[in-house]
């Protein structure tokens, strides 16, 4: 009996498909707080709203709003220690106070955005990393929720630590802080996407690596599925595992971590999406690495990370879709930091480097989804710096920089967004062509802009409607639209798409249907044998090493199999080949693997291991070994449990390129 029966399978991955198509529109959305709070925090004001804003007793008197364009749009004076700005249409302003007739550097900001609507999906790809739980004062949580919402994003990303949540095993903290940010961000219509990063010391010696025994693993994901069960739509059960700063694992270490993180989650909560332990890097080793691990069966979503011009990103999502299995794509971080510059209290950007990240934020979305992602979160929406680097769409009081006005023309113009094409135009000129639902209505939307100074674009029909990427109308174009280095929409009627001249967007790949088996194979090795750039691990070419092998049956019932395994030509790979596991056992197995062949020193080898455990299905474990003739590495340890008679290695399997 395989731990989770297919029917369900299948219908968590609709569940992952209908959130990639918006078929969770009629099912799942609410209507959600479409209004600003009360207060107005961060100054956020809907458009047609009288926008009054508090004032320092301190400060002069007088005032001058200025719009993005340092345009004076209106003036005062302090009224009741207010500023009273009036009616103003959308756009980013701010209040500066006048000393002597002359105005303030910098000041207070104001976003008045247009209304949402219509309540956005959670199919739609708008969405934020928000780290609320661990950036964001708990004072100023429901404020930050309620800023997400404004912005017409559909889910919001935030963390837990594992240390915090579970102190030694099986011991949890009877409140998190993750507990109620769940809720609000939740009650706030928001999905919420959780990710943790570290290990707890009872359950591993470092805490950036992943645990040793994978029944920890499995554990801690079926009690955070539980615990959050209705407020956590999903999760990401690690972050960015292939790079050093998070553990250096290979993919092997990822496909095998994600196979125990997955079957307890779908114990847990059935409903829930299960996320890809996120990838920082497009590292080509890593990702054959990975896929030769068969880890589509164990993953709703495919999920990575990246830090690039929008030009670099065809070449880098190719390499992602090809060992994604069909699954949607989610970006769960991406962006550009810019550095802030003067004052070292407030880690602001200068007046260009504001203008620069507001213009980033519709071509990150735009260029991502045409590339395939299902849903990108851009990091981050709060205040955050990283050395000389700034990230946040929001300063530290949560006021707005013009970024987030660009965020909220995003999520409403491109709600539901799915890619159609790219119009064939000057090589100067980007334009992106998307099937979206802006204010609930069915429209073909272009988001365009030029790498030059200027061009033009030839359009086929006036649209019925233009933005600039800060969500203000552009009015007067009819054939040609005008483009800057700032993006802008342009709203078309449904069915216009054959007007244009485009060439499609990357096509879906082949979806593997393959289903998961209870069983889990893991093998262990030594930090200092890892191999990142190859991922990979050192063996001695020396004498036969011993390397452990865990098998772990994560099903109800016993389970008997058979396992076979396969080495490159010249070697001889040795593996117990009979198996029986009781429920929630973990057996050690000895993989002896003697690399003294003749082409041992020739090439990086592949080792696989094959099971067939009848109804608990088929575990894979597949490893890079690269031979090491400085034997410098340690014999390897182990005490190893019975075990049944070894088969030896099919030494006919491929040598790994």
């Amino acid at each position: 009996m395989t731990l989770i029966p297919p029917r369900l399978l299948r219908a968590s991955r609709k569940l992952a498909w209908m959130a990639f198509l918006g078929g969770w529109v009629e099912v799942m959305s609410h209507a959600g707080p479409l209004n600003p709070l009360p207060d107005h925090p961060g100054n956020v004001f809907l458009a047609g709203e009288e926008v009054s804003i508090p004032l320092d007793s301190h400060a002069p008197s007088g005032w001058q709003a200025v719009d993005y364009d340092g345009n004076v749009r209106t003036n005062g004076v302090r009224v009741e220690g207010r500023a009273r700005l009036g009616r103003l249409p959308v756009g980013y302003y701010e209040v500066r106070t006048l000393n002597s007739g002359s105005p303030a550097s910098r000041g207070i900001a104001v976003a008045v955005l247009e209304p949402l609507r219509h309540p956005v999906s959670p199919g739609s790809p708008v969405r934020l990393d928000v780290a609320m739980s661990w950036l964001v004062p708990q004072a100023r949580w429901r404020e930050m929720a309620n800023l997400c919402s404004l912005a017409g994003v559909s889910w919001v990303r935030d963390r837990f630590r594992w240390s915090e949540l579970e102190s030694s095993n099986h011991v949890f903290a009877s409140e998190l802080g993750q507990d109620a940010t769940a809720q609000i961000q939740s009650a706030a219509g928001l999905r919420v996407l959780q990710v943790h990063h570290d290990t707890p010391a009872w359950a591993g010696p470092t805490p950036t690596r992943f645990a040793l025994d994978l029944r920890s693993v499995f554990e801690l994901n079926r009690a955070v599925a539980l615990r959050w069960r209705g407020q956590v739509s999903a999760f990401e059960p690690w972050n960015e595992a292939d790079i050093d700063v998070f553990g250096g694992h290979t993919g092997s270490e990822m496909a095998t971590f994600q196979k125990a993180a997955f079957l307890g989650l779908r114990i847990g909560n059935r409903e829930a999406l299960v996320c890809q332990n996120a990838f920082a890097t497009p590292r080509q080793a890593t990702l054959e690495d990975y896929l030769a691990n068969r880890p589509a069966a164990y993953l709703d979503t495919f999920n990575l990370h990246h830090y690039l011009d929008p030009e670099a990103y065809a070449q880098t999502y190719a390499k992602f879709r090809d060992v994604s299995g069909g699954r949607p794509l989610w970006v769960t971080e991406c962006g550009q930091s810019l550095h802030w510059e003067g004052d070292e209290t407030l880690h602001e950007l200068s007046s260009a480097g504001l203008k620069v990240q507001s213009e980033r934020v519709p071509k990150l979305f735009a260029t991502a989804i045409q590339q395939g992602a299902a849903g990108v979160f851009y990091f981050l929406m709060p205040h955050y710096s990283e050395g000389q680097n700034q990230f946040g769409l929001l300063r530290s009081d949560l006021t707005p920089r013009p970024s987030y006005l660009s965020l909220a023309a995003t999520g409403r113009l491109l709600s539901d967004a799915r890619a159609l094409g790219r119009v064939e135009a000057d090589s100067s000129v980007r334009a992106f062509l998307f099937r979206a639902r802006p204010d609930g209505m069915d429209r073909v939307v272009l988001v365009a802009w030029s790498t030059n100074e200027s061009a033009s674009l030839a359009l086929p029909i006036p649209p019925e409607a233009a933005f600039d990427h800060l969500g203000r109308k552009v009015y007067g174009i009819a054939r040609v639209l005008q483009l800057f280095p700032a993006p802008q929409f342009a709203v078309f009627p449904p069915g216009s798409l054959h007007r244009f001249p485009h060439t499609l967007p990357p096509p879906v790949p082949h979806v593997d249907r393959s289903d998961p088996s209870s069983i889990v194979l893991q093998a262990v090795f030594p930090p200092e044998s890892t191999l990142l750039n190859t991922s990979s691990y050192r063996v001695r070419v020396d004498r036969p090493e011993i390397i452990p092998v865990f098998a772990y049956n994560f099903g109800t019932q016993p389970a008997r199999g058979t396992l076979r395994v396969a080495g490159p030509p010249g070697w001889r790979v040795t593996l117990p080949s009979d198996l029986t596991l009781a429920p929630t056992e973990r057996r050690e197995l000895a993989m002896t693997v003697d690399a003294r062949g003749r082409l041992a020193s020739e090439a990086l080898g592949r080792v696989s291991i094959e099971g067939r455990f009848g109804s608990s299905g088929r575990p894979s474990l597949s490893l890079r070994l690269q031979p090491d003739r400085t034997n410098t590495l340690p014999q390897q340890q182990l005490v190893i449990s019975a075990a049944d008679d070894p088969v030896v290695a099919d030494t006919e399997a491929a040598v790994v390129p």
